[in-house]
């Protein structure tokens, strides 16, 4: 009687201190939370305000006593963001694409082929990913816009990047995870290495492959810095440089800038919606492995 009367207390004692664990986590987790939406928030509130007369009085109002959806409208006539738009599209699905196949193609060819030379020039593809992405700025502007002569054109805001070390790797450990008997069974029914990749093996790391997809299309539209050293025509530029349209010598018009930037959000927090059971899965895959 004893032992149950103590099993009894060490189990309602267990579950207390469970329940106070999980409460505790999910406090957290709301305070976490709520610290990552308050600048979207603020960036909803801030488009919807009047211009100027609510944001530089003292302690701005967290909800505008009047919602003014005419901001957007001004804001997308401001710049041409139609242009800006089609751009930032055309660049990201384009580089996607193109970065993908490259990834898949080249961690394919480490992960399964032999080759004289495999090991060094594996070595140096890795080497690429210690070097700062700055320090390689000055030298793809002589090649791009001194030699090439690429300065404002779609190339030289897409081929730079169509290839990742990164890319490569993350495939190429993917693929090594992948049983050596598919290539076996593909063989003796005359497949080749190419059919082989894009029927059998890509099938496989479907949410790895389209991960790597979309945080490179995230990273292609919001490319800013790149734009503005290899572009100076206005219809080459891309959403994010259309941003700086709400600036000028004489203030900034808060409104109509964060306006834009919800315009500019909207796309990747679409992509997000649509993928995010497939991000989810590939990430914690990657994790695993």
């Amino acid at each position: 009687m004893n032992s149950t009367v103590t099993f009894e207390r060490k189990l309602g004692w267990w579950r207390l201190r469970f329940g106070a664990g999980r409460a505790i986590t999910y406090l957290v987790l709301s305070v976490v939370a709520l610290l990552i939406l308050l600048p979207f928030f603020w960036m909803v509130t801030t488009a919807l305000r009047a211009p100027d007369e609510e944001l530089i009085r003292f302690g701005p109002l967290l909800i505008p006593r009047h919602v003014h959806f005419e901001n957007f409208v001004q804001a997308w006539e401001t710049a041409p963001f139609g242009r800006y738009f089609f751009n930032s599209f055309f660049i990201a699905i384009v580089t996607t694409l193109a970065f993908l196949a490259t990834s898949a193609m080249g961690g394919y060819a480490f992960a399964r082929l032999r080759f004289p030379g495999q090991h060094i020039l594996w070595l140096a593809t890795l080497g690429t990913l210690m070097i700062p992405a700055e320090v390689l700025l000055i030298p793809n502007f002589i090649t791009l816009a001194k030699w090439l002569h690429w300065s404002d054109t779609y190339y030289a805001l897409i081929i730079p990047w169509t290839v990742s070390a990164f890319g490569i790797f993350l495939m190429r450990q993917v693929f090594l995870q992948q049983p050596k008997e598919l290539w076996e069974a593909a063989r003796l029914d005359g497949c080749g290495h190419l059919r082989f990749l894009w029927q059998i093996l890509l099938p496989q790391v479907r949410p790895t492959f389209l991960t790597l997809g979309v945080l490179k299309f995230f990273w292609t539209w919001d490319m800013f810095l790149w734009v503005v050293l290899f572009t100076n025509a206005d219809d080459m530029r891309t959403v994010t440089f259309g941003l700086y349209r709400f600036t000028s010598e004489v203030g900034t018009s808060y409104e109509l800038w964060m306006a834009a930037s919800l315009m500019s959000i909207a796309p990747i927090v679409l992509l997000f919606l649509l993928v995010r059971r497939q991000l989810i899965e590939g990430i914690s895959r990657v994790g695993l492995r």
